[in-house]
This record gives structure tokens, C-alpha cells and sequence, in this order.
């Protein structure tokens, strides 16, 4: 496993960013942030039904893949957690 992962954002997950009130906002970038260092850390959880993995931050949800050949965490959606399985 690579020391360190590089990560992108779908073109969707960016739009979604500009959504989050401010507070929130710098906790879930930081919490996103900390996935170039650790993208299967404890309190990530593998998806069932569809593809990825998650990391909760308050009332937010991160949804994501790793490549780990690539060194690559792709955030692909960034939501409300009433909102982000639909």
C-alpha cells in the first residue's frame, strides 16, 4: 500500500462541496484530506450494493474509491445523509 494517496474529485462531488454550509464545509475537507494518509481507516466502512467506500463527518457523507496500483482516493459524491444514497 502506498505511503500516501492522491485525491481527486469527480466534477459532480466539487459541485456538491460548494452546498455545505461553511462550518461543516472545513470539517468534511478535512476529513477528506485525511484520506491521502489512511483511505481504509477505522471509521471508513465498505459499501454494500454499489461500488466504495464512506466516511461520515456530522450530518455529511463522503462517498469514494481507492485505487491503491494508482495511488488514488476519487471522491464521488459528497451529501446530506438523508440525501446520499438516492
Amino acid at each position: 500500500m502506498p505511503e500516501s494517496y492522491d485525491i481527486r474529485f469527480k466534477r459532480s462531488a466539487e459541485r456538491e462541496l460548494k452546498g455545505i454550509p461553511q462550518p461543516d464545509l472545513k470539517r468534511v475537507i478535512k476529513k477528506i484530506l485525511s484520506l491521502a494518509s489512511e483511505p481504509y481507516s477505522h471509521d471508513s466502512t465498505k459499501l454494500t450494493g454499489i461500488p466504495g467506500r464512506r466516511i461520515r463527518q456530522g450530518d455529511w457523507r463522503v462517498v469514494y474509491d481507492v485505487d491503491d496500483e494508482a495511488a488514488v482516493v476519487t471522491v464521488r459524491k459528497i451529501a446530506h445523509r438523508r440525501d446520499v444514497y438516492r
